[in-house]
């Protein structure tokens, strides 16, 4: 059961469960040095004018009983599913506990991890918090099912409910507005430095796939917003399928990463000299993509005299 009151949004309603506890908003609100007492409390808005908590507390609480579900599935387009999961409790830790899940199943699906890709993100982190906090903080909590997290080889899909706040469309959104459904919950993200409130969430997650060929895909329907994020590994197997002579944008630093490793284990080691000979580059690039590639553990230098080579690991 819900309690709604006319003119009031639903965090800043009563909460039917007056027995609430917050373990882990302490916990989080402690790591980031910040206060976390009844007045702090008010000031959030978790406890009203009447010293109840608020919907937005219960929320925040351990006792949230609205849930994240993902599912992982194998392939592209298969409907077989090789892993689900649903998360519960507080939204911050349903939050935190995603992230953690999304990482390590992400990472289990580079097939050959001594190649190029594997010092490849997949996916920008910051992108998907991006989309993790956009489906927490924007979705309409009137609706009592979970979110979804749907995870594919070759991309990774959130759906959220209730759709775009009223009054709002697609051209608004990526121009920049913002108007949030749950202004409280959004304010307390960001006190806690996860989260800017200034709308710029996807023109964020857009700049980060800039230098990518596949772009991130936002569609808004009646009840539901969904975001696509594509691996950045298909742009680089778009790269690897397309002849030469087509043109198109690609993830330039990334590709040219992938050819130099080619080249090191096709000659067994690759030099500055010749890696600025082979793809056409100044010496300032050469150094600096070779640099890149040996903190992530991709090359490793050796030194012989004034001689120096980059070895594949």
């Amino acid at each position: 059961m819900i309690i709604h009151t006319p003119g009031k949004s639903f965090e800043a309603n009563r909460s039917v469960n007056q027995e609430l506890t917050f373990a882990t908003m302490q916990k989080q609100m402690q790591k980031r040095n910040l206060a976390f007492t009844a007045t702090e409390m008010e000031a959030l808005k978790m406890i009203g004018s009447d010293t109840l908590y608020s919907n937005l507390a219960f929320l925040l609480s351990d006792q949230c009983t609205y849930t994240m579900k993902v599912a992982v599935f194998e392939g592209r387009e298969t409907p077989r599913i090789v892993e689900r999961k649903e998360f519960k409790g507080s939204i911050l830790k349903q939050y935190n506990d995603m992230i953690s899940f999304l990482d390590v199943e992400i990472k289990k699906k580079i097939s050959d991890t001594k190649s190029m890709k594997a010092a490849t993100p997949q996916y920008p982190d910051e992108a998907i918090a991006e989309v993790l906090l956009n489906s927490i903080i924007h979705r309409d909590y009137m609706f009592s099912a979970s979110n979804l997290i749907n995870l594919y080889e070759d991309r990774l899909e959130c759906i959220s409910l209730g759709g775009l706040a009223p009054g709002m469309s697609m051209e608004a959104i990526n121009m920049g507005a913002c108007q949030s459904r749950n202004p409280g919950l959004a304010a307390v993200f960001t006190r806690m430095d996860l989260a800017q409130n200034f709308g710029t969430g996807i023109r964020r997650i857009k700049e980060l796939y800039s230098h990518c060929y596949l772009d991130p895909i936002f569609r808004a329907a009646e009840g539901a917003f969904s975001v696509i994020l594509p691996n950045i590994h298909e742009s680089l197997e778009v790269l690897t399928d397309t002849k030469p002579t087509t043109k198109i944008s690609t993830p330039l630093s990334i590709a040219e990463k992938e050819k130099i490793y080619q080249i090191a284990k096709e000659q067994g080691s690759v030099t500055r000299n010749g890696v600025e000979k082979l793809l056409g580059l100044k010496t300032t690039k050469a150094f600096r993509l070779i640099k890149e590639m040996c903190e992530s553990g991709v090359l490793e230098q050796e030194v012989n005299g004034k001689y120096t080579r980059y070895i594949p690991k």
